[in-house]
């Protein structure tokens, strides 16, 4: 059960093992963009090339849905990144039901994981995987693998990075509980002491009363989607831009958020203690840009 690209790492694993998958579970295929195309998720794209039924309900509690499903007579659930089930559904397989998360629970319970990782300068993350219970991410953990977080990675980075990981730690998972091998361990003595709650616009506004640190590590974990928006006068007019990547600069007394360029090729903005330097960025229905190219087209 999943959606994004994400996931697809680790149904390919399950696929090339000795377990058997008999189908997929993910989204209704909707409309998208200017011309409202219809788009398939990543995991159904994946599943069609395997000739793997493909199942796609709106309602997890539809009648219809839970009988098509409880037929598989599945043994064992895998949840990564999808949605939060039913509890008649995670109940459902004899094994039990999966979730592999992003992070190394109970730190980090939550829709985004990676991007708060980042944003809160963490030097290590992971992925966990877990049995399913009422609540969100609080299950019996089974199997942890740690990730370095490097000083440059964005959440694309770690997400790339991460998948595989995933992928691998799918199969130990899914291997282990076939031969009945893996204690899970319990969260309910730990509530976790960092939350990644979903990103909202305004949790994407950047604030440069913080340090040049703080600034920076916000850019790299909302890089790059949904991506730091500063907001600025730009060409006369306020505008949210978009901001992919920076670098820390140097140490400055002049007044936050201040801005220093020469409108050709260097842009910088003065944070709490140091400057923060902008390298790409992205104006109002525009394409994303380096800072030369942008200053090209555009005057603060």
């Amino acid at each position: 059960m999943g959606t994004p690209e994400f996931a697809v790492p680790s149904l390919n694993a399950l696929v090339k093992s000795e377990h058997e998958v008999v189908a997929v579970v993910t989204v209704a295929d909707k409309a998208s963009g200017r011309g409202q195309k219809i788009h398939q998720s990543a995991i159904k794209e994946y599943a069609l090339t395997q000739g793997i039924d493909i199942l796609q309900p709106t309602n997890l509690k539809d009648a219809e849905f839970i009988s098509e499903l409880s037929a598989y007579q599945a043994d064992l659930f895998v949840v990564i990144a999808f949605r939060m089930l039913p509890q008649l559904v995670w109940q459902m397989p004899s094994k039990g039901c999966v979730n592999l998360h992003g992070s190394l629970l109970p730190d980090y319970r939550g829709a985004a994981p990676i991007n708060w990782a980042i944003i809160k300068g963490e030097s290590k993350t992971g992925v966990t995987s877990f049995f399913i219970d009422e609540k969100i991410d609080t299950g019996d953990i089974l199997l942890k693998s740690e990730i370095d977080i490097l000083s440059e990675d964005t959440a694309g980075d770690l997400h790339d990075r991460m998948m595989n990981v995933a992928a691998e730690l799918c199969i130990k998972t899914v291997d282990g509980l076939d031969q009945g091998i893996l204690t899970p361990r319990s969260q309910k003595n730990s509530n976790g002491t960092k939350e990644a709650k979903k990103i909202f616009k305004e949790d994407c506004i950047l604030d440069f009363n913080a340090s040049a640190q703080d600034v920076h590590n916000k850019i790299r974990g909302l890089s790059p989607y949904p991506a730091a928006l500063w907001n600025t006068e730009l060409n006369g007019k306020l505008a949210f831009v978009k901001v992919y990547k920076s670098e820390i600069g140097e140490i400055t007394n002049k007044a936050v958020g201040s801005i220093e360029t020469d409108n050709k090729r260097e842009l910088s903005i003065a944070c709490k203690d140091k400057m923060i330097k902008i390298l790409e960025l992205q104006a109002p229905t525009k394409r994303r840009l380096g800072v030369k190219d942008f200053l090209n087209g555009n005057k603060f």
